[in-house]
């Protein structure tokens, strides 16, 4: 299985990918993460990429798409991969496009998780963060047993700056400018799927199953 995950923030890419990635025993592929490994090992692309860091610029496209491709070179990949939050731009998936083909494992399919703005302004901005060991609480559908302190550490909970709504709205419409062309471009080739992503956790998981199994079939159980 060969997956690209799509939807705004707060629409639960992140803990979809979890539960996807156990379920058909695939990697999960996160950009960001191949940039810090990169870079943290010193590797060519890595030192290319410091270069343009430390100057206080965006990483070119053609050296994130040499990383990936390495990461994709690995054994695990072997059998299918799913990339969540990349690509983000036209350009990054032509390219995508170009080493997958290349490698001759083209993407599969492209889920995009449909949420009302509403729906997410309010998953975002009632969410709030332990200061001190991270554990993430939400106001409405996850509270903390004492208002304000972390139940695993006793720490202060608060809300973080890009939980704020005027924060939330703008980055929603970066999102919306930045991604409506990258949805044409997947639908142009047929592979976009549309799933709500209103519901539980597991309601959502099975609707991205129940596409997925047209394609292929889990390797394992169900997810956790």
């Amino acid at each position: 299985m060969r997956i690209i995950l799509l939807g705004p923030p707060g629409a639960g890419k992140g803990t979809q990918a979890v539960r996807l990635v156990a379920r058909w025993g695939i990697p999960h592929i996160s950009t960001g993460d191949i940039l810090r490994a990169n870079v943290r090992e010193g590797t060519a692309l890595g030192l290319e990429a410091k270069r343009f860091m430390d100057a206080g610029d965006l990483v070119p496209d053609g050296v994130i798409i040499g990383m990936v491709g390495e990461r994709l070179a690995e054994p695990d990949a072997a059998d299918g991969f799913l990339f969540d939050g990349f690509p983000r731009t036209v350009p990054q998936a032509r390219a995508l496009e170009a080493l997958v083909n290349e490698r001759d494992t083209p993407i599969d399919v492209v889920i995009r998780l449909v949420v009302d703005q509403d729906d997410v302004v309010a998953r975002l901005t009632g969410r709030r963060t332990c200061s001190e060991c991270s554990r993430i609480y939400h106001v409405q559908t996850d509270p903390p047993a004492q208002e304000g302190r972390c139940d695993a550490c006793g720490g202060a909970i608060v809300q973080r700056d890009d939980d704020r709504e005027e924060v939330v709205l703008n980055r929603l419409e970066v999102h919306r400018t930045q991604t409506a062309p990258l949805e044409d471009f997947y639908f142009e080739r047929g592979l976009l799927r549309d799933i709500s992503a209103v519901g539980s956790v597991e309601e959502v998981t099975e609707r991205a199953v129940a596409i997925l199994g047209e394609y292929d079939r889990p390797r394992g159980g169900d997810a956790a």
